[in-house]
Parts: C-alpha cells; structure tokens; sequence
C-alpha cells in the first residue's frame, strides 16, 4: 500500500477513535479548522470541473467529510458538558456571532441551518434524484447513438467503449449522489438535534454540577453551543452548496465561473437595458441616486466595452483557426491518414440525406448496426464498420456500396416512393420501371396512393430504406472473404483461444501460419460456407495439416467435416435435396486433367473442352432455373474443388457440392445432368 492510501486509513480511524475517547480543546481547534478548509476545498473543486465524472468520487467524500463533523460534533459536544470548553476556535465563533445578545446568534444560528436544510439540502436531493431518473432513461439512447457513430465510422472503437464506459459512469455516479444528498440531509437534522442538547442539557450542568446562576449558565453554554453550531454549520454549508453546485452543472469545456461571465453576460444589449432600469429606478423612486448610478452606470459601461471587444475577439479567433488550417495541411500526418481504405463505404447523394438524417426520421444507421450483428451471426466472422457519407458527386437520389475502396454495386431510390416486385409477368399497376438492386428482379417504383392496390394483386411492397438495407446485405455478404484478412482472422483466432486454447497451441504457428488458416477461412466464405463453427474448423486442420500444407485440400477436409452445416443450409425444410449430378465423362475428363506440382495441384484443361463444359452447365442451370428450382451442381469428392475453380468466374453463385459434404440420411434428387457429347 503507498504511503497516501495509509493516510486515508489512518484518518477513517481517527474519525472513528472521536466518537469514544475525549480530545484536548487544542486538538479540537485543529480539527475544526482542517473541517473547514475541506470543506472550501470541495467547493472550489466542484466549482472547477467541466463534467460529472471530474469529481466522481464526490459521493463517497460527502460521506467521509459528514462523519467526520459527526465525529467532531460528538468531540465538542462532550468538552462542552463535561469541561465548559470547547476549544478556541469554538469560543471565537461564539463570541463574534453572539455579540454580546444570545438571542440574536441563537436566531442567527437557526437561519444558518434553515437555509442548508430547507433551500440548499433539500433542493439537491430532489435535483440529484431527478438527474439519477433522467440518466437511467437516457443509457438506451445514448448506447444506440455510440453505436450509430461507431458504426458510421465517426469514431473508432476504442473511442467507442470509452463514451460507453463514460455513460455507465454517469448514470453511477447520480445514483450514488441520489443517495448521497441523504447523508447531507440527516447531517442537518443531527446538528440542530445537538444545538438543543448542548443549550438544554448545559444548562442543568451548569446549574446543578457547576453550582452557576441560571444567568450566567445560559451565556456560558449558549456562547458555546451557538460556536459549536456556527463551526459546524459552515463546513456543512460548503459541502451542500457543492452538491448543489455538481448536480445541476452541466457538461462543459471551462469553469463555473468562466461560464458564469461568458453565459450571463454574453449579450451587452441586455445588460444596457439592466443598467437603464437600474438607473431609472432611482429617478422615479425615493432610492437614492448615487446608488443607483453607481450600478447601472458599471453595467452600461461593461456593455460598451464588451461590444468594442468583441469584433476584436472574433478576428483573433478566425486568425487561430486559419493558422491551425495551415499547420494541418502543411502536417505530414494530414497525408498519411488519406491512405486508408475503408472496407465497407455506402456513399449517397445529397437527394437521400433523410436515410441516414435521425431528425428527419432516417434510421439506416440503426439498420446497419442489425445488418452487422445479422452477418455475424450468419457467416462467423465481425463485419468491419460500414463507413456512410455522402458524396456530391452522385445524382440526389443514387447511391453506391464499396468494397475495399472498390465500387461493387450502385442503386437509384426514391424516397417517397415504394418499390414493388411483381409475382408474375402481368401488369396490374402503374409506376416507374426499374430493377431491384438485389436480385435483379424486374420491378416498379409506385407511390403511396398505388401501394394498397398493388398488395392486392400481390405485389411484394418494399419502402426505400429496406431496400436499400437489403442491397447492403447481400453485397457484404457475397464479398465477405474479402473482408477477412490476417488482421481478422488473428482476432478470431485470439477470441477461440479464450475457450479452446489447447485447440489453437496444437494448430498455430506451426503446422499452420495464420496467413494459411486465412485462406481456408476465405475460401469456405467465398462458397457462402459460414465459418462460425471454428472448433469443428480447427480440429480439421489440426488433424490434416500434418499431411498437407494445400489450404485448397485443407479447405475440401474442412467443408465434409461441415458436412451437417452444409446439408441444413442447402436442405432446409424440403424433403429431398434437388441436384444437379455431373456425368462420368466430365468427371474422368476433369480428373485427367489435374496437374501435381510441388506448389499444389491446378487443372489443365483443353479450352475447347472446357468450353464445353461451361456450355453444358450453362444449359442445366436455365433450364432448371425455369423449374423455379435453386441450381444446386453435385460430384464426387475428387473433383469438386477443380469442377469449381472452372465454373466459379462464370456461375459463382451456384453452389458445388461433394457427396461427402452432404449428410448419409438426406434423400438426392436428381433433376439434371451435365454432359457433354
């Protein structure tokens, strides 16, 4: 423990030792005075910070420092009864407030407490638990807005989980100034509690103990009782004008005081029109003039020179910022930070604006939050923050997505229209051609008064942000394995090792590099194999990488070790599984073909035959696409991989499949075969 962590001990202590054993007077003197310059200290130091959290251990302090006069309290209330001496400091309090009349410092007295405990205490509770009720309401809100900007790239994440960890401490520290504000309250009531203890019960000492007269009983213990109250009272005094003082600041970038002068007399025309009253408040009433002269001339006066500081201000201020806009510029920094790509960019005209505008009712951002945590749950992997601007350089009404600083789709939408999907090829209602951004699928933009029509003839009815959303899903999710790097895969790594850290030992660095794992991981995606399951993925390679370092044959290891992944995300809830099977005759032609190096295997294909095969695939995939069917294409284990390297330029949305990559118990059902003559 350091040496200022015993010293907090030691003064807990103490406190606690003043409430058994009797001090000397001197000793009391002392402490009241360092009561009191605590006390001045919390003031200013509530007074001087810009936000809440400034002083976030205000609330245990308001507890420290009110046992602390508790305890000071019982010390001066015993010397008092049992000696008739409390200490200097306690007599010239007594003195200086009595005067000479003790009713008078006993009415003194009474404000003092009235004040603390009617005005100052009993406002900061009802401040501090309001602030507390407000602050639990608003965490939701100001979680969903963190999120909004993290996902709108407007701040990184580790700026991210610092405002979050701000917001969990705001809404603490008013809960504890909720309950804080109490010891305030109950500080009050104790000490009027024991003003009339020390006044009722010194003069009985007095009389019956001390053989006093009745008189002089009353001076000597109301002088005391009324100095005990006053050095108790103005520490306490300091403490709940602070609390008021923190409960009701707002956040801000200067002082208390600072914003005092910059807020209350920021405008000179109000205060000459304070300084005119002022002055003609003398003139008409028998106040005398000289008073009033004084006060509404300095505020006439104050106005004048504010108005001649001000444009002085303002060019002072522009001069700083022009200087700070060059000295960027000429910053070599400035440069660098323009070399980074985004991985995801959604840049939008200035006509779409309301998408993405809150006040406007846009909540695209929020959309983007659920297309993020979507993916992650789909495809295993953390989808980087989707960075949104808009870009002049568009049409108002199009937008484009990116992908790596490359654009990978474009749209046009318009916002107070709806987009409607035909369900067959008739024409039912009036609106604008155009082509959902999706699926490519023939549609119509339509207005308001059209959409209920177009319900009724079963038209699929979309507004422009889901359709928008929707382009954004599927983008992501078919370049998805562009988006995980090594960078990626080492968090993905680091996050399974919290939970099968021997798994990852036995797999990396060695026999595999994470640069290795990556490309598997890449290669399942780029197949729209999700990669969630990694303790299935990494016990597969940790078994098969011992006998190769091919990530291609690692990566066809991986995929029938997903063999019941697979089956459900290509099933579903249909009865048997409709295929396209390849014939012998490819199978052996491709099989013929595969080229082994010591850099791995690849097919070497005559062009003209392969030409034939795409044809052949070509064919089988329109005409079982106009059985409404999905084109599903199914071979023999060995030739999968190279089957998909020849056709994945020209069909790479249509799924290749292995029989060992679909599970024993689900029925095939051929509905096709690709062949060649």
């Amino acid at each position: 423990m350091q040496v200022r962590d015993i010293g907090v001990l030691a003064a807990v202590i103490m406190i606690v030792a003043m409430l058994i054993i009797p001090l000397p007077p001197w000793m009391l003197s002392f402490l009241i005075v360092i009561n009191i310059s605590l006390g001045l200290m919390v003031l200013l130091t509530a007074m001087n910070m810009k936000e809440a959290l400034d002083f976030s251990i205000f609330p245990s302090i308001i507890l420290l420092l009110t046992l602390f006069r508790l305890g000071l309290s019982v010390s001066t209330t015993r010397a008092i009864l049992a000696n008739g001496d409390a200490g200097k400091v306690v007599d010239t309090f007594g003195d200086f407030v009595v005067g000479g009349n003790i009713l008078v410092g006993l009415v003194v007295f009474l404000i003092l407490v009235l004040i603390q405990f009617i005005v100052i205490t009993k406002g900061s509770e009802r401040v501090a638990e309001v602030a507390a009720r407000f602050t639990l309401d608003a965490m939701p809100g100001k979680q969903m807005s963190i999120d909004a900007d993290l996902n709108a790239g407007v701040i990184s994440e580790r700026e991210a989980r610092e405002r979050r960890e701000k917001v969990s401490g705001e809404a603490d520290f008013y809960g504890a100034m909720d309950g804080a504000t109490k010891f305030v309250k109950g500080d009050a009531i104790a000490s009027m509690v024991m003003v009339v203890i020390n006044l009722l019960f010194g003069l009985i000492i007095g009389v019956v103990q001390m053989d006093l007269e009745f008189a002089e009983a009353a001076t000597k213990f109301s002088k005391l009782t009324v100095g005990d109250g006053i050095v108790a009272q103005i520490p306490a005094l300091l403490i709940s004008t602070a609390t008021g003082i923190v409960v009701t600041r707002a956040s801000s970038n200067g002082s208390l005081g600072g914003d005092i002068m910059d807020q209350l007399f920021a405008q000179a025309k109000l205060m000459y029109i304070a300084g005119g009253t002022i002055i003609l408040l003398g003139i008409f009433t028998p106040i005398p003039m000289i008073l009033t002269m004084t006060v509404g001339g300095a505020l006439i006066i104050g106005a004048y020179m504010m108005n001649r500081k001000k444009p002085e201000d303002e060019e002072q201020l522009l001069e700083i910022e022009e200087e700070e806009a060059t000295d960027v510029m000429k910053n070599p920094e400035n440069v660098v930070s323009l070399l980074s790509v985004d991985p995801i960019e959604f840049e939008f005209g200035y006509g779409l604006i309301p998408l993405v505008d809150a006040a406007q009712g846009g909540d695209l951002l929020d959309r983007v939050v659920m297309i993020r945590r979507q993916l992650a749950l789909e495809l295993g992997i953390v989808i980087p923050v989707v960075r949104i601007r808009d870009n002049i350089q568009l049409q108002p009404n199009e937008y484009r997505i990116k992908i790596k600083g490359n654009e990978m789709a474009k749209g046009e939408l318009l916002l107070d229209h709806y987009l409607a999907m035909s369900p067959g090829d008739d024409d039912n209602i009036t609106g604008i051609d155009t082509v959902e951004p999706s699926f490519g699928l023939p549609a119509k933009w339509i207005t308001e008064e059209e959409k209920e029509n177009a319900e009724m003839f079963g038209y699929t009815v979309v507004d422009p942000p889901s359709v928008v959303s929707t382009h954004l899903t599927e983008i992501i999710r078919a370049n998805a394995s562009e988006l995980l790097g090594r960078q990626e895969t080492k968090q993905l790594i680091d996050h399974l090792r919290e939970t099968h850290p021997i798994l990852v030992e036995d797999l990396t660095p060695t026999p595999l590099s994470i640069g290795e794992i990556q490309k598997v991981l890449e290669r399942l995606l780029r197949e729209n194999v999700s990669v969630r399951n990694l303790p299935i993925i990494f016990e597969t390679l940790a078994d098969y990488a011992k006998l190769t370092s091919d990530t291609d044959v690692l990566t066809e290891y991986v995929r029938q070790a997903l063999a019941r992944q697979i089956t459900t995300q290509y099933v579903g809830e249909q009865e048997a599984l409709k295929v396209i099977t390849v014939s012998g005759k490819i199978e052996k032609a491709i099989a013929d073909s595969i080229q082994q190096t010591e850099h791995g295997n690849y097919l070497a294909m005559d062009p003209n035959e392969s030409q034939q095969i795409l044809e052949a695939v070509a064919s089988e995939v329109e005409r079982v696409s106009f059985m409404e069917q999905t084109a599903i294409i199914i071979c023999s284990p060995a030739i999968r991989m190279y089957l998909r390297q020849l056709t994945e330029r020209y069909f790479p949305q249509v799924p290749i499949l292995s029989y060992n990559e679909l599970d024993a118990s689900v029925e095939i059902q051929s509905v096709g075969v690709v062949n060649v003559e």
